[in-house]
């Protein structure tokens, strides 16, 4: 009997991971609380992955295997403590796409830039002749795309609510641009705990990883100074050379 994999939220990030899970032969349920756009409902009945839009059905919810929880949907809402309650994993589009492809993946967080950074980093991959695609969360879907296309390395921009919902996620670079206060309104207003979640970036990385960060922002090298980091550590700076 195939797995069921629950998705909550039909938009890029929802229907992607609906499209990857369904390719992986896991049996499929969306289910958005809102309204779900057009173009997205057409690629779901294309796919014939069935959905439901205005409510969450709890009985099919609450019978899933996993659950991939759209970046959006706050971890406090009603339906997600009850998935926690019972033990059922709820999981980011991040995590559960990176299952199933062996593309190296560069991964950019930070409070500002990152769009820019990310941006870049992979223009420069292009230009270099590199197969590599832009996702996470800007562009299209990363999971749709490991669904359709063969890429050899993906920059993904990653927030701090997709970070929230990984597990086993590992980039083999991780970049944090700065840090800033940001949504600490999902944070319990709590900067730490906000700080806490970006770093979450490099929690599965190992010394054949890579971390590139900001060594002038004062929070970060606060962070790192009191932990110990397995990844190999490349700070950048505009205010002194590195040694």
């Amino acid at each position: 009997m195939n797995k069921k994999l629950v998705i909550l939220g039909a938009g890029e990030s929802g229907v992607g991971t609906a499209i990857l899970g369904k390719k992986e032969g896991f049996e499929v349920f969306v289910s958005d609380y809102g309204k779900i756009n057009k173009k997205y409902k057409q690629v779901l009945l294309h796919h014939e992955i069935n959905w439901e839009e205005g409510f969450h059905s709890e009985t099919t919810i609450l019978s899933a295997d996993i659950v991939m929880k759209s970046p959006g949907i706050p971890d406090q809402v009603p339906i997600v403590l009850k998935l926690k309650n019972k033990g059922i994993a709820v999981i980011s589009e991040i995590e559960f796409a990176a299952k199933y492809t062996d593309a190296i993946l560069i991964g950019i967080t930070g409070s500002n830039g990152k769009t820019t950074v990310a941006t870049m980093t992979n223009q420069i991959l292009k230009d270099a002749g590199k197969n590599v695609a832009l996702a996470g969360n800007i562009g299209n879907s990363f999971a749709e795309l490991v669904a359709t296309k063969n890429i050899e390395e993906y920059v993904l921009e990653l927030s701090s609510f997709q970070l929230d919902g990984i597990k086993d996620f590992v980039p083999h670079i991780a970049v944090l641009t700065n840090l800033s206060p940001d949504h600490l309104d999902r944070y319990d207003n709590d900067y730490d705990k906000y700080i806490d979640s970006k770093f979450r970036i490099i929690m599965n990385q190992t010394k054949d990883d890579y971390f590139i960060y900001d060594a002038d922002d004062s929070k970060i090298n606060e962070w790192i100074s009191k932990r110990l980091i397995k990844s190999q550590l490349l700070p950048f700076s505009v205010k002194k050379e590195s040694t």
